[in-house]
């Protein structure tokens, strides 16, 4: 597995069986922590893909479930793929514990359908903008301000890396995202050019969803990220379930249920309606350019 993809894709992948063998088995969360000795908020954790999983734990859960004997020793070999290391974790707190699943998770979607309500992207952000998001009260210091930002335009690397494939990123915006400004007038103009540059890549699109549109399923689910992954050994397997990523200001939601997904996905369809083509969308974005250098 490379580098850039790192745990994430085999935590999802192990902590999906464990949770899929204990209801099988007809155990609940208290009773599995209880005969396992282990933390409520543990089985959990690690049902949700969140932390690498000792080879133990797994041993005695598949025990404790009646896993057979060729599936655990398979799940065994899961746990261990658990500890390997992403480029992010070179970061440190740079890359919050909640967001740590979602890097790890773009490095291996095949495809982002990304909608932008108030801001730029940031896999699309200049790093003018991204410093201009920081506010003056900010917590942060200015190099801890640095890091995360460094971060930010780390992950963009993933867009034009040659192996593995690059993912396709189609990114819907709100006109309002585009006249936000941030930072300066310059830096906002600088930022439209940027998403005018990326756009001409050929895994990448972007399209605007004009204020003139009115109100919108968008609107009322705010920003969010549909991940989609690739198929794997040769298309033999099928590919991890797509999940939808929803950040809020000190965490994120993760949803993969499939009510929650349809709905993401209807509301991902009503904007793809609503957006620009892309030529009119590009136009909008130069047109909107030329206002911020007058302003």
């Amino acid at each position: 597995m490379p580098d850039d993809i790192g745990s994430t894709v085999p935590r999802r992948q192990l902590g999906r069986l464990l949770r899929q063998f204990r209801n099988e088995a007809g155990v609940t969360l208290d009773a599995a922590a209880e005969a396992l000795e282990y933390s409520r908020q543990k089985i959990w954790r690690l049902e949700c893909g969140q932390g690498s999983v000792r080879v133990l734990d797994v041993k005695a859960m598949c025990e404790l479930y009646g896993v057979s004997p060729e599936m655990t020793e398979a799940m065994r070999g899961l746990a261990v793929e658990t500890k390997s290391k992403g480029w992010w974790h070179a970061y440190g707190d740079a890359v919050p514990n909640w967001f740590e699943l979602y890097v790890g998770l773009e490095s291996a979607a095949a495809r982002l359908r990304e909608y932008g309500e108030t801001l730029v992207p940031g896999l699309l952000q200049t790093r003018s903008y991204a410093l201009g998001l920081f506010q003056p009260g900010s917590r942060l210091s200015p190099e801890e301000r640095e890091q995360a930002v460094e971060v930010r335009l780390q992950r963009q690397a993933l867009l034009r890396r040659r192996l593995p494939k690059p993912p396709r990123l189609d990114a819907v915006l709100s006109e309002a995202a585009l006249r936000r400004v941030v930072g300066s007038h310059g830096v906002m103009s600088d930022q439209l050019k940027h998403l005018l540059e990326v756009s001409e890549q050929p895994n990448v699109s972007v399209q605007v969803v004009p204020l003139a549109a009115g109100p919108h399923p968008g609107a009322v689910a705010g920003s969010f990220v549909i991940l989609d992954f690739p198929t794997t050994n040769g298309g033999r397997s099928a590919p991890e379930p797509s999940v939808v990523y929803s950040e809020s200001l000190t965490g994120a939601l993760y949803l993969d249920k499939p009510d929650e997904l349809m709905a993401y996905e209807d509301t991902w369809r009503g904007l793809a309606a609503l957006a620009l083509g892309a030529a009119e969308s590009r136009d909008m974005i130069k047109r909107i350019t030329g206002e911020m250098r007058h302003d």
